[in-house]
């Protein structure tokens, strides 16, 4: 008997990687995020993470009795993630050789060639080749790849067996310290680099008082593990909400949710965010039904959010720094960055089709057989 399918939350993924586009896009011309329209769009990787954890779940909770190994599984996973990393890594060297707003225009080709090679393997990259800090300087968006790489490796050999007793406690303790860092920093947008952030209460506890700071690669796990293994915990309670029109309104409330104004309160909104409304929306989703055209654009949307989330980031860099130079008008950015949305959904339609597709059949029958 086959499983029953979530066909909105493949919808819903799809909406907040789009989201993630037009947050970029507005990042280049807004970078201070107070001004930004999108105050917190960068939650959408949080909520990939719940996600994630609720479909890890449903997709491989049952096939451990079933005879799965450990090793079969990593092998599964990567399979599906690893060929579009690869492939936004070259994106990424490829974009940054040509382009011609970066400051350094006479940088070493080694030093690209290590990154290059470094980030085919999803590494940290200890070269900085663009001057932002980045662990990922090619292509950003693979530092929260790196940590849905190591949320699956937990889940492998300890997040199995885990009782819902265990995985309440592992929820409630990743929970409090999600909403410490918020509170503490003021806003979750971080975890991507090895700049360093102030902290009143984080530094001085870890690295003593007068610390300056730590670098946000630190809150990267924070990030991850409180909605990875919520989603985790969401789906083996089975607690689903059904309400009509459920894309629709769990897409639009998702918006709603990224574009809410910038307060003095803002650690708390989004802590409550990750902790309150993402679980409520998860559980919309996959207790909503949907068919038709409706169906079509779920599985769209679903099919081009991972390709597009990994391939807009390298354009983005050479727009943001076409904004920094040339200081153009917002009529003239307004057109571009409207080019750019449909070029990227265009570019990971493509690169979903001509490249991920066939290379992980291959890979599949190639390494994974019947598993």
């Amino acid at each position: 008997m086959s499983k029953p399918h979530y066909p909105i939350l493949d919808g819903l993924r799809g909406t907040a990687a789009l989201l993630v586009v037009i947050f970029h896009l507005f990042e280049g011309y807004f970078p201070e995020m107070p001004k930004h329209p999108m105050h917190h769009g960068y939650l959408a990787v949080d909520f990939f993470y719940m996600l994630s954890g609720f479909v890890v779940g449903y997709a491989y909770d049952d096939r451990w009795a079933k005879g799965m190994t450990i090793k079969q599984f990593l092998k599964i996973r990567l399979v599906r993630l690893h060929p579009l990393v690869i492939l936004g890594t070259i994106i990424g060297a490829i974009a940054f050789w040509f382009d011609p707003f970066k400051d350094n225009l006479h940088f070493d080709v080694w030093k690209l060639v290590i990154v290059t090679l470094i980030g085919f393997t999803m590494l940290p990259a200890p070269v900085d080749v663009r001057g932002w800090s980045e662990t990922h300087p090619l292509d950003g968006p693979c530092w929260s790849l790196l940590q849905e790489y190591i949320a699956n490796i937990i889940y492998a050999i300890f997040g199995r067996k885990m009782t819902k007793t265990i995985l309440w406690i592992v929820v409630i303790i990743s929970g409090i310290m999600l909403t410490v860092v918020a509170v503490d920093h003021g806003d979750l947008g971080t975890g991507w680099g090895y700049a360093k952030i102030k902290s009143a209460f984080i530094a001085n506890w870890f690295y003593g008082d007068g610390a300056e700071g730590y670098p946000n690669i630190w809150v990267a796990p924070v990030r991850m593990m409180f909605p990875f293994f919520a989603g985790l915990l969401l789906f083996r309670t089975g607690k689903l909400i059904r309400i009509p029109m459920a894309y629709t309104v769990c897409s639009l409330f998702l918006a709603a949710l990224f574009f809410f104004p910038w307060y003095s309160w803002n650690g708390f909104y989004e802590a409550a965010c990750i902790i309150i409304a993402f679980p409520l929306l998860i559980a919309a989703g996959a207790g909503g039904q949907i068919s038709g055209r409706w169906a079509k654009l779920c599985k769209f949307s679903g099919d081009i959010s991972y390709p597009i989330y990994i391939t807009h980031y390298p354009f983005i860099y050479i727009y943001t720094f076409w904004i920094i130079k040339t200081k153009p008008s917002p009529q003239t950015v307004i057109p571009v960055a409207i080019g750019l949305f449909f070029f990227f959904i265009l570019l990971a339609y493509a690169a979903l089709k001509l490249y991920d597709e066939p290379i992980r059949e291959r890979l599949k029958k190639r390494f994974l057989g019947r598993v």
